[in-house]
């Protein structure tokens, strides 16, 4: 699959506004460059019967900060995004049904240090997303300078 197949329609999911800067300034000037128009979506877990963390409001909020940041980087390069708040008790399980549901070209991520998105993204759920996942699970790495900081 060519790059330009792979970027066409991505799904990103992102956990907070700093994850969707970091990941938009990685993967938009890649997908805007392979004509692609990403879904950018937010996993609200729910706690399956247990007391949720925050509250669905607080959570909706947070992924509405994240969208936002995503849309102001995604204007600065002329990339047109579509974004869209999930709700799940597996976070693994509901990127990859909405993968499925928009018939993602693949699944793109930016793992980073620091934030509870890579604790998610390391172990379960980054597992399940690139052994169960149907379609490509792309993985950009961190900026050099990034890296030594951390």
């Amino acid at each position: 699959m060519s790059d330009a197949n792979l970027l066409s329609r991505p799904l990103i999911p992102v956990a907070t506004a700093e994850d969707a800067v970091e990941t938009s300034r990685t993967a938009f000037p890649r997908i805007a460059a392979a004509g692609g128009r990403p879904l950018v979506i937010n996993v609200i877990e729910k706690a399956g019967g247990a007391p949720d963390k925050a509250s669905v409001e607080q959570r909706e909020l947070a992924a509405e900060a994240a969208f936002t940041a995503a849309r102001d980087h995604a204007d600065d390069i002329g990339l047109d995004i579509d974004t869209e708040i999930r709700y799940g008790t597996d976070v693994a399980e509901t990127i990859i049904q909405a993968a499925g549901d928009i018939d993602a070209s693949a699944i793109v991520f930016r793992p980073r240090g620091g934030s509870w998105w890579l604790d998610l993204l390391t172990g379960d759920v980054r597992d399940a997303l690139v052994t169960e996942s149907d379609r490509p699970v792309v993985v950009f790495p961190a900026d050099e300078s990034e890296e030594e900081t951390q």
